[in-house]
């Protein structure tokens, strides 16, 4: 059974950062790639950033290039988003997706306040 578990997730002042964490269970997790999508109150989810199955193959959204880093720990079946110089506006639920088959972890808040 497919599981993915997010964690890291909190408040911090606008130019703070956080680390998020998924943990992934029921798969060759190392084959997949992985993606880290945001969902705002009111909005569609989006993108944020994916990473795949080999080395340095990473994307990023425009809005989010230079200022967030995904990696991935084979050995701890994790993937992680490093987020720097947050904003409010990076305030959302951020889930940790394996999109070949849609499975979406349970998400993990993270607000951006003063």
């Amino acid at each position: 059974q497919v599981q993915l578990v997010e964690s890291g997730g909190g408040l911090v002042q606008p130019g703070g950062s956080l680390r998020l964490s998924c943990v992934a269970s029921g798969f060759t997790f190392s084959s997949y790639t992985m993606s880290w999508y945001r969902q705002a109150p009111g909005k569609e989810p989006e993108l944020v950033a994916h990473i795949g199955s080999t080395p340095g193959n990473t994307n990023y959204a425009e809005s989010v290039r230079g200022r967030f880093t995904i990696s991935r720990d084979n050995g701890k079946n994790t993937v992680y988003l490093q987020m720097n110089s947050l904003k409010p506006e990076n305030t959302a639920t951020y889930y940790c997706v394996r999109l070949s088959d849609d499975y979406w972890g349970q998400g993990t808040q993270v607000t951006v306040s003063s």
